[in-house]
């Protein structure tokens, strides 16, 4: 394969993907990307490690509060913690930005958030009905626009959540 083929062979991503990692780091990469309850079997055969193996880490995973665990399920099903992710997310902005960086990204948000509202006349995203308006590209815009807003509102969690930990250094409640 040359630099600039289009795709790479199975045979080079599967050897890139052995070699640059290890069992714990494939079943680590794999849980991350699954959304829905996923059976260990599976991840084992995404991670190209053996069932035993994947549930193994699957489990410290879960102990470690990155992946969540049905083990009455059979066979036991895991996927990712949105929770874990989102502090991690708020750690890592409370590491890069000063508190004011953090509180100044909150006000442009919250004027976002209100500009939405006023434009939407409602607080709540999930109310709009983005059908209601015309041709398709009415329709198209609105779609952008309600997804948008609720990423504002989402950021604004994320945000407020780093200022509590800048705050705190680095703890949720304050000491």
């Amino acid at each position: 394969m040359t630099e600039f083929d289009p795709a790479p062979t199975s045979d080079d991503t599967q050897h890139r993907w052995q070699t640059g990692t290890d069992t714990f780091g494939r079943v680590y990469d794999v849980v991350l990307g699954v959304t829905s309850p996923t059976a260990y079997t599976e991840i084992a055969e995404l991670a190209d490690c053996s069932p035993n193996a994947a549930k193994k880490h699957l489990d410290r995973l879960a102990e470690m509060g990155i992946a969540r665990a049905d083990r009455d399920s059979r066979p036991a099903t895991y996927e990712r913690n949105e929770g874990y992710l989102e502090w991690q997310d708020a750690s890592r902005i409370a590491t890069e930005l000063s508190i004011e960086a953090i509180i100044d990204r909150v006000e442009t948000l919250e004027t976002q958030r209100t500009e939405y509202e006023s434009q939407f006349e409602t607080t709540d995203p999930t109310t709009v009905n983005v059908f209601d308006h015309g041709d398709h590209e009415n329709i198209h815009e609105r779609m952008i626009a309600v997804s948008e807003w609720q990423g504002v509102i989402r950021d604004i969690r994320l945000y407020e959540l780093a200022r509590q930990l800048s705050q705190n250094d680095g703890h949720l409640i304050p000491a």
